[in-house]
């Protein structure tokens, strides 16, 4: 009889150690499992829009550089409330709009200083008559808060007369008073601005592909732009548009959290 409840005891203990190992070897399984799924989350940084992004900013930077020859030019910077800078944009044809085009946003905030950049992809501006010719880099200085909020739309917008916004002709404003006009229309191709005056810039929108790959993370353009996030490949461009030193080196980006 004794020996029957020892055989009985021995197989239940057999049983809970071979549920208890099975068990074991399931949490295991799970652990790793949730681990490897894990992986592809944790790497969401797009190294080619990292890219792009770093080199858009290097390219704006240039731009601001060709600005600042201009005379007078540091002073509506000074003035400024905002710039957006479109180093590149597709050819136009005659009446046709070109299309295609990054830019780079970037605020004068409340203590006076620049914040890092906000990136939009735009869609259309017109050459005018420039028939086939390279519709290059524009500059819009924008002077007051209206222009500022235009680039807070959610959706696609536009800086145009439509969009209740005075654009000026930066030729013009160069030989009178500063400050005329909701924005300021430069661009680096001769003849190029009359046309933009006229027309505007229109389909803008907010990049969250360029501007997460830029700072390492999902990011609100507000965000960027009330200086909660930072990379130090801007610095360069935040000191041109300051009026102070300008490099060509630019450390690796570090974004703060």
């Amino acid at each position: 009889m004794e020996t029957r409840t020892d055989d009985a005891r021995l197989l239940r203990t057999a049983c809970a150690l071979v549920l208890l190992a099975a068990s074991g070897l399931a949490g295991a399984q799970a652990t790793t499992e949730r681990r490897a799924g894990d992986a592809p989350a944790a790497a969401t940084v797009d190294t080619r829009q990292e890219s792009a992004a770093i080199r858009h900013v290097a390219e704006a930077n240039d731009e601001v550089q060709k600005m600042l020859q201009e005379p007078r030019m540091r002073e509506l910077l000074q003035q400024a409330k905002g710039v957006f800078l479109v180093p590149r944009h597709g050819r136009a044809a005659l009446g046709v709009g070109a299309s295609g085009g990054t830019g780079v946003l970037l605020m004068k905030r409340a203590d006076g200083q620049w914040s890092d950049p906000a990136f939009y992809n735009i869609g259309g501006i017109s050459a005018g008559a420039q028939v086939g010719a390279e519709a290059g880099a524009i500059a819009l200085v924008l002077n007051n808060e209206k222009a500022v909020n235009r680039f807070m739309q959610k959706n696609q917008f536009s800086l145009n007369a439509g969009a209740g916004l005075t654009l000026v002709n930066w030729s013009k404003i160069a030989q009178g008073s500063l400050g005329d006009g909701d924005v300021v229309v430069w661009s680096g191709t001769k003849g190029l601005y009359g046309s933009l005056v006229s027309v505007g810039v229109s389909d803008i929108r907010y990049s969250e592909k360029l501007t997460g790959a830029y700072y390492r993370q999902d990011v609100a353009v507000a965000d960027v732009l009330a200086g909660k996030y930072s990379n130090p490949h801007s610095q360069t461009l935040k000191q041109a548009l300051s009026g102070g030193p300008s490099s060509s080196v630019a450390p690796t980006p570090t974004p703060r959290y």
